[in-house]
């Protein structure tokens, strides 16, 4: 049986966050595997079929000086062939998927993804690094799979300059050294679990949407196509 290790990540607090899906949906991956996750509907094969799932959850501080290198001492302890990260948008109606981590961070208005120490101004993350980096992540395939499940979801080019984006900046510069590993970033709304209409999404279709991002990036890892990769 094929062993695939996959990391997924969250944040430990969000100030004026009651049920925070960034700490919740990777302690429940962590506890539940892809346990409860059925689909009957779909004309391909199930890609963790003979593979030995193995799932870590790890929790970061909402801090630009703390959260990369915590998540850096958990890759090299794990060695995970996937890296999931997860970050809250308050004012999301459903699950963003990230398609590029841009060199820039900043602290500002936006408490989301706000650095809890009051980081300075505007600098770039790695001086000496590139303008963006790109998803890892077969975006195309994802979305097809929300689209069978009913899942709100949409593509982002904007994960913010703060914490959040730091961190899926210096995950992708790490992927690049490591081609083999597939990585990136998925923004969570608000647990919404009482106005269909309004802002965020219940939790469990949070963690069913995450279950998902799990097991189509397992595909792709198992059978890469340039097709499904990204989404321009």
């Amino acid at each position: 049986m094929e062993q695939i290790k996959v990391i997924v990540t969250g944040y430990d607090h969000y100030e004026g966050v009651e049920v925070n899906p960034s700490y919740q949906v990777p302690q429940a991956l962590a506890d539940r595997g892809m346990g409860g996750l059925t689909r009957t509907d779909t004309q391909l094969e199930d890609p963790l079929r003979g593979v030995d799932l193995d799932i870590t959850a790890v929790t970061l501080p909402v801090s630009f000086a703390k959260a990369w290198p915590i998540l850096h001492q958990a890759i090299e302890r794990v060695e995970p062939d996937l890296v999931i990260a997860t970050g809250l948008k308050r004012h999301a109606r459903g699950i963003s998927m990230e398609r590029c981590a841009v060199n820039i961070k900043e602290v500002g208005h936006d408490l989301a993804c706000q650095d809890e120490s009051g980081h300075g101004p505007t600098e770039p993350i790695d001086p000496d690094g590139p303008a963006a980096y790109w998803t890892r992540l077969p975006l195309r395939a994802i979305l097809q799979e929300f689209g069978h499940c009913g899942i709100p979801a949409t593509l982002s080019s904007d994960a913010g300059t703060y914490v959040c984006n730091a961190l899926f900046y210096n995950l992708l510069g790490w992927a690049t050294k490591h081609p083999d590993v597939l990585a990136g970033f998925v923004s969570l709304p608000m647990v919404n679990e009482t106005d269909p209409q309004g802002l965020g999404l219940p939790l469990e279709q949070q963690i069913q949407a995450i279950q998902e991002v799990v097991r189509e990036t397992v595909r792709y890892y198992r059978q890469p196509s340039s097709s499904p990769i990204l989404i321009a």
